[in-house]
């Protein structure tokens, strides 16, 4: 997923967070520089990335910079609840809101001293919404993000980890607060399914809320290494990761089917095209394509890690670290 991509600017990600509060930097190339996330609000497309980028565009051709966003951390994910709200997250557990459409930008949160990405964003609506990131971060928020409430899902704990942390709760408190704080496997992404909310993440994790993320609990493992990516339509569901480890399962079903893979580029996302496939973007310029049950691939020619892409009038724009790319997709 992004999260290997970046995971070497945590550090310079923090200190800049530090020096904060500072406004992204201006740049003549934003559309051009490493982005993570890319989502089409219904009204455009907003892009998100290295520096406290955010970029917007109408029609994937021409972009233009956002002036006023409050931070320089290494933004990881955008999501809309309609055309005009939007949060994005980042590094130092950076939560910034819009209201405007993605034109102005306000800052939520802002926790440096954690020292932790948020990896991924949810929002239901305009007021309930969720940021999920490494070691087991977890927020909500019932207000639009106006206070965002912090949780440790002990219910994702192996029982030996969890019999673990009651005895320190119980003997030794300040043991506790700092076990509870990477315990818990990073969360990758968090997305709503048919099924419910679907929470992936490190060391093979698959969790489902049926309670609108009030609870979760684990799905049984089926792979060891980490989940990036989840998408889900009426018929199946599948999850996908690290060297490009896919699985499917369908609905009504329990077993997970595994897809053999030539290719061992990590799938960062996966999205729906045309409800006939679905298209993973990987690491390396890859693009799987599953279709009819049948796994297959193409190779980009610049080899640049995709990160995310939304299809808009039959072509894949894409969020690359290397900027914005588009592709033509045959109807």
């Amino acid at each position: 997923m992004k999260y290997l991509v970046y995971a070497s600017l945590i550090i310079s990600g923090a200190s800049v967070a530090q020096e904060a509060p500072n406004y992204a930097i201006s740049a003549t190339n934003a559309a051009k520089t490493l982005l993570t996330d890319i989502t089409n609000t219904g009204n455009g497309l907003i892009a998100v990335g290295k520096h406290g980028t955010v970029i917007k565009s109408t029609s994937g051709d021409s972009w233009q910079q956002a002036e006023l966003v409050p931070t320089q951390v290494l933004l990881t994910a955008v999501d809309f609840s309609n055309e005009n709200n939007g949060w994005a997250c980042g590094h130092d557990a950076t939560i910034i809101n819009t209201i405007d459409g993605g034109v102005n930008w306000q800052l939520q949160q802002a926790l440096p001293e954690l020292d932790k990405p948020c990896l991924d964003i949810l929002f239901e609506d305009d007021l309930k919404g969720f940021a999920v990131g490494a070691y087991g971060m977890f927020y909500q928020t019932t207000d639009g993000g106006q206070h965002w409430q912090k949780r440790f899902l002990d219910s994702l704990l192996f029982s030996d980890d969890r019999d673990y942390l009651n005895d320190l709760k119980e003997n030794d408190p300040q043991g506790y607060e700092a076990e509870t704080a990477s315990i818990l496997p990073h969360f990758n992404r968090i997305e709503k399914t048919d099924n419910g909310l679907m929470l992936v993440g490190e060391m093979g994790l698959m969790a489902r809320s049926v309670d609108d993320g009030q609870t979760w609990q684990r799905i049984e493992e089926v792979y060891p290494g980490s989940f990036f990516a989840v998408a889900s339509d009426s018929t199946q569901e599948i999850v996908a990761g690290l060297r490009g480890n896919v699985f499917a399962k369908q609905s009504g079903e329990k077993q997970w089917q595994h897809f053999e893979n030539v290719k061992t580029a990590t799938i960062n996302n996966i999205i729906n095209y045309n409800n006939k496939q679905w298209l993973m973007l990987a690491n390396s310029g890859v693009i799987f394509h599953l279709q009819d049950g049948l796994l297959t691939h193409e190779q980009l020619a610049d080899g640049k890690a995709i990160l995310d892409g939304v299809i808009l009038d039959n072509r894949l724009i894409m969020a690359t670290e290397d900027g914005i790319k588009v592709k033509e997709l045959t109807p």
